[in-house]
């Protein structure tokens, strides 16, 4: 019901690959690399908007390539749910808690604020409370699951270790599954990494290796620092859509738990705001989105935006770029966003010297799934948001004030949608989805007005 393609050059990983993360012509040309899970909606199914089931693995386990996979291999329906839950559990024990369904909620205080009307408002999903406390172990569950499957199914004995690039809410969720899954995991920080940060990911059992940058080294060194130890044989235990397509899919639990809320309260949303840094979240929710219309679960794709900090918008440049040449239909979409593939250094490329910013978790060098997020962009009549520090301030502030435990860069979104309701393109009679994607740590708990 599903299948691995690339994006960028149309191939497939070999099906006894038992951890078809990348695409096997990765770094073959000038060509946008990126796999991509591809479903089949003529015969998945999408659940019920009536399913209680709360774990979202369980819930939408039919729209998962890793369920598919090990329907392949022979597993039965109970046996994947049986492992999923066992892991689940393996969660829980470690972090205090294991996935569930999130809340979607209209904030008064929020929308109050922003001067909608009561058609109108600010719906927040609310990730702070997840497993880690943010939405990255959505994403990197996703993947275990997949490497559970590979090796439930016998296909292979090893258990290599596993590898990601962060110093925030990635690690921690990185850390989280590895030991939950008692699994070797090495994370690549920098030099300034939090040292709260560090002593957490430590705790849980993960090597820290901390990274300076090399002379005439463009980008970020903890990622090139990472590819070199992928090249060794570790897994991509990360949300970089070009070492690990398979991190999408467990993102898109949040965007079909959305769809799935609205489809049970019979309403809709006019617009979706997402903070963007490598990608994942973005690209997720895009894809997911787009497979809910097709399910007929939504009746339209909400206008997607997006927002970046004035350090670091290389996803903002390349729309820039690319909308210029953009005629308006979807067979010009199509040819447009083709050739652009094959030609991704003109524009996707590293941030030339390290930004600064409060909204430390989207100052990734590059956006990794950028060709999906703009196309979602362009299909839909969204925009690129860049916001100063200020507005960042200020998001964050209005979150803290509604109370919701959230750090700068989970209310970023929020900070576009101050913009965009300034300048208009938000009006007040309409319906926003902002994601509340990190908890705030260092501040004590809030509580909700």
């Amino acid at each position: 019901m599903s299948r691995l393609v690339c994006a960028g050059c149309g191939a497939s990983p070999d099906a006894r690959d038992q951890y078809p993360f990348a695409c096997p012509n990765r770094g073959v040309g000038d060509v946008d690399h990126v796999l991509v899970r591809v479903l089949d909606v003529a015969r998945a199914a999408f659940p019920s908007s009536d399913d209680t089931e709360d774990c979202p693995f369980v819930r939408y386990r039919s729209l998962l390539h890793s369920a598919h996979r090990a329907a392949g291999s022979g597993m039965t329906d109970d046996a994947f749910v049986g492992l999923v839950r066992r892991l689940d559990r393996s969660v829980e024990a470690v972090d205090g808690r294991g996935f569930s369904t999130t809340p979607l909620e209209r904030s008064e205080v929020i929308s109050d604020a922003l001067g909608f009307s009561s058609t109108g408002g600010v719906l927040v999903k609310d990730e702070t409370d997840n497993v880690a406390g943010s939405h990255k172990a959505r994403h990197l569950m996703g993947v275990l699951l997949h490497i559970e499957v590979a090796e439930a199914s016998g296909g292979t004995a090893a258990r290599p270790r596993l590898a990601v690039a962060s110093c925030g809410n990635a690690a921690l969720g990185a850390a989280t599954l590895a030991a939950a899954s008692s699994r070797a995991l090495v994370v690549f920080v920098p030099l300034d990494a939090p040292e709260a940060m560090v002593r957490r990911l430590r705790a849980r059992g993960a090597e820290v290796v901390q990274c300076a940058r090399e002379a005439g080294e463009h980008g970020d060194p903890t990622v090139a620092a990472l590819r070199r130890e992928l090249a060794q044989g570790a897994l991509a235990f990360t949300c970089q859509g070009d070492l690990n397509g398979l991190a999408i899919e467990g993102g898109e639990t949040i965007a079909y738990e959305i769809a799935t809320e609205l489809d049970r309260r019979g309403s809709t949303v006019d617009h979706v705001v997402v903070q963007v840094g490598g990608g994942a979240l973005a690209s997720s929710c895009a894809q997911a989105f787009r497979e809910a219309v097709a399910f007929g679960v939504m009746k339209v794709q909400p206008r997607f935006h997006t927002v970046q900090t004035q350090g670091a918008h290389p996803l903002e440049r390349a729309h820039r770029l690319l909308a210029r040449g953009f005629e308006g239909s979807h067979e010009a979409l199509d040819a447009l966003l083709a050739r652009a593939a094959c030609h991704r250094s003109r524009y996707m490329w590293p941030w030339e010297s390290e930004p600064t910013s409060i909204a430390t978790g989207i100052l990734d060098d590059e956006t990794y799934d950028w060709l999906a997020i703009v196309r979602s962009m362009l299909e839909t009549g969204g925009q690129p948001v860049v916001v100063g520090e200020a507005r960042l301030a200020e998001a964050r502030e209005l979150g803290w004030r509604a109370g919701y435990q959230v750090d700068a860069t989970g209310t970023a979104g929020l900070a576009g949608v101050l913009d965009l309701v300034a300048t208009g393109v938000i009006r007040p009679d309409e319906r926003v989805v902002v994601l509340f994607t990190g908890a705030e740590r260092a501040r004590p708990m809030l509580t909700r007005p």
